[in-house]
């Protein structure tokens, strides 16, 4: 299975001063934001750090987002292994997508684009 990139996806407890921080301090660009799923997505060059989510505090509460070339074959591969986060779903975006948890709790989610 090759795999194509990672895309590290952040949660935050304030989006606003999240993507404030990323844009004004590490000149980042807010691509997209959608203030109902508090989620951002910004970027810089070919660094894309992406904010969702709200957790009670902060420490490492996100997840690695691999985009692979088949995801449903992955998912075949792994699903009967390993703790599921949400199992593969086709979402409006574009991509066919699923997320595990590794040995350490981390999520890990998977998608190739259709």
């Amino acid at each position: 299975m090759k795999f194509k990139r990672l895309t590290p996806i952040l949660y935050t407890e304030n989006i606003t001063e999240t993507i404030k921080f990323y844009t004004d301090v590490l000149g980042f660009t807010c691509a997209e934001f959608n203030e109902e799923w508090q989620w951002a997505s910004l970027h810089k060059n070919e660094i894309k750090p992406n904010t969702h989510i709200k957790f009670d505090k902060i420490s490492f509460t996100g997840s690695f987002y691999f985009e692979i070339e088949n995801a449903e074959e992955f998912w075949n591969i792994l699903k009967n292994s390993v703790e599921i986060v949400y199992p593969l779903e086709t979402f409006e975006w574009g991509m066919t997508e699923f997320a595990i948890k590794d040995n350490n709790g981390y999520i890990l989610q998977f998608g190739s684009k259709i």
